[in-house]
């Protein structure tokens, strides 16, 4: 597939590129610096703007799917018009662990304990989350890592389990996961489709 990546110079975003370019896709890498995009054979390089309807429709016209690894001051409505605009069905998120639900059942944003200060900042995937889930046209996916992602070693599709809306932890009750890791199950969405209209997480364990 030719897939346009969103903030392909991220710590994200990278590795989705690389596993993407491994099994054979080709990408569109966009970011706001073209410095620091990614290049190489497989890679077109379009830096720019994705808080921009019209200006990221122009940048994604052509491609099969869009995985968006940017942060989420950019809203739902204008990844979705963007994609809709440029005739593009299928948008991948990369999205936050705090809308995951913990054993009793209870978003961890609400939970006992849910640090104050981290609060403001991951609220804006939470809303990011609720907004899409009101998208009955386009095939979108919100994938939540664990509570903890990292920048570590790729041990392989073997070494996480997947779940859905409840957080995924290991024996010792940690929820952990690499960059590395996390780009393999977004690219096994993007090939199999197993979660459209849907969130999904994926973990150590």
């Amino acid at each position: 597939m030719h897939v346009a990546v969103l903030g392909a110079s991220g710590k994200g975003g990278s590795e989705i590129v690389k596993e993407l370019l491994s099994r054979g896709h080709t990408v569109v890498a966009i970011g706001r610096n073209a410095e620091t995009l990614p290049s190489g054979e497989g890679i077109t390089q379009k830096p720019g703007n994705a808080s921009d309807a019209d200006e990221l429709a122009g940048l994604i016209g052509g491609v099969d799917a869009v995985i968006s690894a940017i942060h989420f001051d950019v809203p739902s409505s204008t990844l979705l018009s963007a994609v809709k605009k440029a005739g593009v069905d299928r948008l991948l998120v990369m999205g936050g662990a705090a809308s995951l639900k913990n054993a009793e059942g209870v978003m961890l944003y609400d939970s006992e304990g849910f640090p104050e200060f981290l609060k403001p900042i991951v609220k804006p995937a939470i809303d990011f989350l609720n907004e899409l889930r009101q998208e009955t046209s386009t095939n979108w996916t919100f994938l939540s890592p664990a509570m903890n992602i990292f920048v570590g070693e790729r041990k392989g599709p073997e070494s996480f389990r997947l779940g859905k809306e409840e957080l995924v932890t290991d024996e010792a009750g940690q929820s952990n996961i690499s960059y590395a890791d996390y780009a393999i199950a977004m690219v096994d969405e993007l090939e199999q489709g197993n979660h459209v209209k849907a969130r999904f997480t994926a973990a150590y364990g």
